[in-house]
């Protein structure tokens, strides 16, 4: 009669222990990437926040712009109508009157 024995065999334990190497180094891969991913989309965010402030900005002051442009306009009207009053007026008092 031949003892048979039991229990797990060198093979088989070796296979097992690379087996959860493997599984270990694949979980670790996993963390690692999706740690990366979470903060590149942290700074992502970020950075689109800062986007979306600046595009405000540049509306606001293109609004600023505008109104300094129309400002000016009719600044450099009534500057120009007060300059052919004083040009019309400094004629009239030239004329001699009859």
């Amino acid at each position: 009669m031949q003892h048979k024995e039991k229990g797990i065999s060198l093979g088989i334990l070796s296979i097992a222990m690379v087996s959860m190497a493997i599984i270990l180094i694949l979980a670790l891969m996993k963390v690692y990437l999706s740690n990366q991913i979470y903060h590149e989309s942290k700074k992502i965010n970020l950075i689109e926040a800062e986007v979306a402030a600046l595009k405000e900005e540049h509306s606001i002051l293109q609004m600023n712009v505008e109104q300094l442009k129309y400002k000016s306009r009719i600044t450099d009207t009534i500057f120009s109508m007060e300059e052919n009053r004083e040009i019309t007026d400094a004629a009239e008092e030239e004329v001699p009157n009859d």
